[in-house]
This record gives C-alpha cells, structure tokens and sequence, in this order.
C-alpha cells in the first residue's frame, strides 16, 4: 500500500478529527459552569471564594482541596421579568437583624415562592440581643435546612456585625427617639450595606429587604411584587395595636419613610447644613410630607400604585440591576436624607424610580405597650387622613388573580384623597 493513499485513508482522517476535538475539550472545558444555575440544579460550590450564588460545604480535613473556581457569568441572561417563577429567576432575601422574632422566620416560610430559588442574608450586631437573636436564627435556619426538601432555601448567610451599634437598647421607644435617629440611621445603613454587597451573587435578579419584624405578608408577596414590574416597590406597612378611646384591637400605618415629597420639606432642606438631615414622622419636623402610611382605604383598589420620592426598608423590593448601578444606602447627608430614603434618591439620580401600594399591607408585630409609643407623624399634605389608621382591616391583603394586563398605568387615589389634595393645592395658590 502506498504511503499517498494510507496518508487519504479515511480512517485515518477520522481518527485525527476525534484527537483533535480531544485536545480542544481538554483545553477550554476547564471549571467553568453556566451563568445562572438550572432548574433543581442543587449546585453546591467548591470553594470559599466562589460567589455566594452558590451555598458552600467545606471540605473533610484530609479531603484534597478544589483549586479556585474560574466562573464566566453572562449578565445579559438575568431577567427581571412579570413572571420570576416561569423564568426560574431568584431572589435575595435580605433582613438586618437584632432581635428574632419567630412569627417573622413562620412568615418566610409560608412564602409560595420556590425556596430553591431563594437566598436569605442576615447581618446581626455583637451585642447581647444580638447574641440571642443569633443562636434562635441557628436554629430555626438548621431545622429548615434539614427538613423537608421543598422548605428549603438555596442558601443561608448570616454575617456579624463588625461596628458598634449607636443605641444600648433595641426596644421601639428608644429606637424612635428623634435625638437618635442620625446616628442609628447611618448605623442601620452601614449594615444594610454590608449585607447587601456580601451576598448580591451575579445570577441575582431581585432583592426583597424584609426587617425582622415583619411578621405577616401574603404569601404571594414576591409574586405581587414582582408583577408591577418597577424598579423599586414598597407596601404599606402597618401594626396591630390597643385602641384606647374604641376600647378594641386596631391597626395604624407605621413605616412613615414612604412618602411623597412636598414644597416645605424642599424649602427645609435648602436652608440646612451639608451635615444635616431630614427626618420623618416626627411633629418636631413637620415637613408636610404626603405620608403612604395615611394613605391605607380598605374599600379602594388593593392594586393602586403611586409614585414615591422616599421609602422605607421595612418590606422593599427592588430589582438587583439598581444596586449593581450602585444605589446603596447612603450613611451620611445625601440631599439630606439618610439610609433608605437616601437609597431612593440615589436610585432616582440614576434614573431610576420608586412606588408605593397604599392599599397593600404589611404587619410588624402587635404592640403591648401603647404608651411607650413616642412616634408621632409630622404634619403632612394628607393630614386629613389621619384617623384612616383607624379602620378595622385585616392585616393583610392578597390581591386578586393577576391578569394579562401589566400594572404600570398610572393609579388614581381615593377620591376623598383627590379631594384634599385640590383643597391643599388651592390653599397653597392661595
């Protein structure tokens, strides 16, 4: 046979094909892994510095230790869509936590949303409240983890804090002191950052910051959310409490940092130092705020949305792309205000905007000692609706079905609101 021919041999061809796609997939295969894990993927990392998308399990001690991962990760795959649970898109939950409250771990449980595709991050102080929060948050998180499949989340992060906290005590009355407040403030935001910056993995799509007194929210509560498809959504929070002059059980808005800004404030905030803040919900202050939390009409649309210059972090929900842009919690005078509310003034200077459901609730735990409640609301735009913490309501609300109709139109108020509204604006013609 001659050498020509074995040379034009098909076989020979062939055989030096596969070698060749050999070589190929040797070389470039490598660790690298899809950008955003699969369906029922219950990936695990393989070492300390892979990103925290992924849960880690150390090694045995004489286990052969994984070399450093090399990750390629494509952001253009991340979605932030009306329907997260079809597109397998996860969420971050994360809750800075002093005190546990065990109705609040029940609430997250309850949530229908797919736990594989939920991520909790805690941030917990070193001081001795903090110390028992930490050991009831171990405990329940290693139930969980170890209980029925479904139950369980993607991954658990609990970080200590690294900073003193400003204030002795974390009851609600010293907590609300206005003297208080900038320095607690830009406390709570250092930790808010430091949470958020540890845990927010490349394959994130939303984040849902939840205060560990939130004890109640329908357990559609991401899916709602995530429907109005916005930036930046806050319900309205509210709290259970003993109504002295009825003699029964009440609920009143608490969370007064989502508002609309007013004229005043504005005017305020121009004759302030650079240092200087803006707070809210304190009478001491009046800022003449239109305040979300006076807002709540148990009979208008639980859909309604609104458009809102300041939030508050009791349950916030953003989409992770506006942190990535760098919308953090600012921990010192940014147009004078302060944490969350600083947050959504950032994310509007990014161009970003922020919403409110007056009519969509949130409940932090029953109150015991109504006379340790020292917060009052500031005078605001909408003062005529200060006895609409009154109502008898539920606590929370699940809205209806969802429909085919996206929920961005905009939303009127009740018109009882509207009214007072055009009796202000006139006042101010005026």
């Amino acid at each position: 046979m001659s050498r020509s021919f074995r040379r034009s041999n098909p076989i020979t061809i062939v055989l030096a094909g596969i070698l060749c796609i050999g070589f190929i997939v040797f070389f470039f295969s490598g660790t690298d892994v899809p950008s955003i894990t699969g369906k029922g993927a219950g990936g695990v990392a393989s070492n300390p510095l892979s990103p925290p998308s992924l849960p880690f399990r150390k090694s045995k001690a004489n286990a052969p230790q994984a070399a450093p991962p090399v990750v390629h990760y494509y952001m253009n795959n991340v979605t932030n869509t009306r329907t997260p649970i079809e597109n397998e898109e996860t969420v971050l939950i994360l809750t800075p936590l002093a005190r546990f409250y065990q109705e609040y771990w029940d609430n997250l449980l309850k949530l229908s949303y797919p736990h594989n595709l939920i991520s909790l991050g805690f941030i917990i102080p070193k001081t001795k409240e903090g110390n028992a929060a930490y050991a009831a948050l171990q405990e329940q998180v290693a139930k969980t983890q170890s209980g029925t499949k479904s139950k369980r989340f993607a991954a658990v992060t609990i970080l200590r804090q690294d900073t003193e906290s400003p204030l002795q005590s974390q009851g609600e009355a010293e907590r609300h002191k206005m003297e208080n407040q900038p320095a607690r403030r830009a406390a709570m935001a250092k930790a808010r950052n430091s949470l958020l910056f540890t845990t927010l993995g490349p394959a994130t799509s939303w984040v849902l910051w939840m205060d560990a007194d939130i004890v109640e929210t329908p357990p559609t509560l991401i899916q709602d959310l995530a429907d109005y498809d916005v930036p930046i959504i806050v319900p309205n929070c509210f709290q259970r409490y003993y109504n002295e002059e009825k003699k029964t059980m009440d609920i009143r808005g608490y969370d007064f940092n989502n508002w609309i800004d007013s004229p005043t404030a504005k005017q305020m905030g121009e004759k302030m130092g650079k240092d200087e803040v803006l707070l809210e919900g304190y009478a001491e202050m009046p800022t003449y705020r239109s305040l979300m939390a006076k807002m709540y009409d148990p009979s208008a649309d639980p859909h309604a949305k609104i458009k809102l210059d300041g939030v508050g972090g009791a349950t916030l929900f953003v989409k992770a792309e506006v942190h990535r842009d760098g919308a953090m919690f600012p921990p010192f005078s940014f147009y004078h205000l302060i944490e969350t509310e600083g947050f959504a003034k950032m994310a509007a200077r990014l161009n970003w905007e922020s919403f409110g459901l007056p009519n969509y609730l949130a409940r932090i735990p029953l109150q015991r000692h109504p006379a340790t409640y020292t917060r009052d609301p500031s005078p605001s735009e909408d003062s005529g609706l200060e006895n609409s913490t009154s109502v008898s309501a539920t606590p929370c609300q699940t809205l209806p079905a969802r429909t085919d109709e996206p929920r961005n139109a905009p939303q009127k108020f009740p018109a009882q609101q509207q009214q007072q509204q055009q009796q202000q604006q006139t006042k101010h013609g005026q």
